[in-house]
This record gives structure tokens, C-alpha cells and sequence, in this order.
């Protein structure tokens, strides 16, 4: 018998199980499952410090002891928080944010090669792994908020109309970080090392994101950064950059009347149409790039 596995296949109306279906039926499974990505990043997130002592505590910790190094480093001992106004919840908002979407792009690049029993065992838009990751961050994140608005309020920030424009500057960011930890998941999962390379990568993005001073200081007429015109402009387009900033005019009154009282800088608008460029093309991108290996995880 001469016939081939794809003529028997379809003489009895056989169909690959893990074939990629169209892009429209795969958002539409993905959609369908967002219980399960929300309950599955709830565990996740419970499960990440059960053998801790200190527990789900340490999601308020990590960030507040990341942001006391820096402080202690840059703050005291470098005097990089020269000429900024109430340095500390500048610096936390910072370091908050950012952190944000640094954990998006680590755990995003683990997030298939971490689940190949479960991607093995089940039929399953993988696209949920990465979602669930996303979801995860975001979670700790809203924990965090509440120690960040402790510490902008406790530094005299006034409760103003200009803080609710924070919750858009989140929604663009987790937008942004879906479709980078998109990026990254399909990138781990077929090369490891990639998780290796990774906190050389994040630490190198951070120190060029403004996390630890202020951009528009460092570009002010006369300064070394202003010689440089077209750097300055790559490092404002920084993803990254784009949302911490925007997260700082937002909630630091203090910071935002230094910009632009003796700055000079009146105007949000590049940045906000950077945070929603940045947003829609890394969701779009980073989604259409991880569906085409669809029938690829999991595989040897």
C-alpha cells in the first residue's frame, strides 16, 4: 500500500490536533479561555512565595528594597538626584514602573518553556501562557501601587484630577507589556540561552529608561546630553522611558511644575502618542508574532 499519511488523513476527514487555526478563530479561543487566564495567573501568583515565610508580602518588599539600593547608590552617594524635587517618590515611581514591564520580559521568556507538561498534556491556545504572565505582573502591581501612593502622599502630593490619567498610562503599559512578553515567549521557547542574556539586557535598558534620573534635566540647554540631539530623541522614544515619565507627570505635581517651570517643557503630547504607538504596534506585533509558531511549542 502505497498511500501516504496525508491521503489517509484525509480520506477519513483526519485533521492535525495542533494545527494553527485562523487568526480570527484563535483570538476567539484565546477570548474564550480568559477565565482561565485570570484564574491560572491568580495561582500563579499565590503559588510564587508559598515557600517564603514572609509570603506575598515580598511582592511589596522586592520593589521598596530595589528602590532604598538605588536610592542609597544614586541618590546619596552619586548626588543623581540633584536639581529633582522630592527625589524619593520620583525615584520609587520609577523604579515601580519599570519593574512592571522588566518582569513582564523575564517571566514572559519562561512562560512556554516553563509549562511544556501542560502544553504537551492539553490542547490550548498557547498564547494564554504569556497572557497569563501579563496578568501576573499586573496583580502585583496593583499591590504595589498602594505602598507607592503611601509613599507620594506621605511626601505632601496633593490628591488632584491630574492622577486619574493613570490608570490610561497603566492600561497602555500592560498593553505594551502583553505583546512584548508575546515577543519573548516565542523567542524562549526555542532558544534558551535567551534567559540568560536577559538581566544584562533589563539592567542596561533600565539605566537608559530615566528610572534613576531625569531625562529632561539631562537634556537642558547648555548640558553635555544636548549636544546630542538625536540621542536624546531616541532615548525619550525608549518604551519604557515613555511610561515612567508619563506615570511621574501624572502623579508628581512637584515634578511636573519642575519640567515645565524651569525646563521649559509644556507639553505631554509626544509622549502620550508614544505610549499609545508603543502599545498598539507591541500588542498587534508581538500577538501576530507569536501565533504564526503556534504549531511549534512544545515540540521535541
Amino acid at each position: 500500500m502505497n498511500e501516504t499519511l496525508a491521503d489517509y488523513a484525509a480520506r477519513y476527514g483526519l485533521r492535525q490536533s495542533a494545527a494553527r487555526p485562523p487568526l480570527r478563530k484563535y483570538i476567539q479561543d484565546v477570548w474564550a479561555r480568559r477565565n482561565f487566564i485570570w484564574a491560572f495567573a491568580s495561582a500563579k501568583n499565590i503559588s510564587m512565595y508559598t515557600d517564603s515565610r514572609l509570603g506575598q508580602l515580598w511582592q511589596l518588599l522586592t520593589p521598596l528594597l530595589n528602590a532604598a539600593v538605588y536610592y542609597l547608590i544614586f541618590g546619596l552617594l552619586l548626588n543623581t538626584s540633584r536639581g529633582v524635587p522630592d527625589f524619593i517618590p520620583f525615584l520609587v515611581t520609577g523604579v515601580f514602573l519599570f519593574g512592571f514591564t522588566q518582569r513582564s520580559v523575564t517571566s514572559g521568556a519562561k512562560s512556554v518553556g516553563n509549562n511544556l507538561s501542560l502544553i504537551r498534556a492539553l490542547h490550548f491556545p498557547r498564547a494564554t501562557l504569556p497572557l497569563a504572565i501579563a496578568i501576573v505582573e499586573l496583580q502585583q502591581l496593583l499591590l504595589a501601587l498602594v505602598v507607592l501612593f503611601a509613599i507620594i502622599f506621605a511626601f505632601g502630593e496633593p490628591l488632584t484630577f491630574d492622577m486619574a490619567l493613570f490608570v490610561p498610562v497603566v492600561a497602555l503599559q500592560l498593553m505594551f507589556n502583553v505583546g512584548i512578553s508575546l515577543v519573548m515567549a516565542r523567542l524562549g521557547a526555542f532558544n534558551r540561552d535567551i534567559t540568560q542574556l536577559l538581566p544584562f539586557v533589563m539592567r542596561t535598558w533600565l539605566y537608559m529608561s530615566g528610572v534613576i534620573f531625569s531625562l529632561p534635566s539631562l537634556m537642558k540647554p547648555g548640558s553635555r546630553l544636548a549636544e546630542y540631539p538625536i540621542l536624546g530623541e531616541l532615548l525619550k522614544a525608549n518604551p519604557a522611558y515613555v511610561y515612567v515619565e508619563l506615570s511621574r507627570h501624572v502623579l508628581l505635581g512637584e515634578y511636573r511644575d519642575h519640567v515645565e517651570n524651569d525646563l521649559g517643557i509644556h507639553s505631554t503630547g509626544q509622549l502620550w502618542l508614544y505610549a499609545v504607538l508603543w502599545a498598539a504596534v507591541m500588542l498587534v506585533g508581538g500577538f501576530t508574532f507569536f501565533y504564526r509558531a503556534e504549531e511549534r511549542y512544545g515540540r521535541g
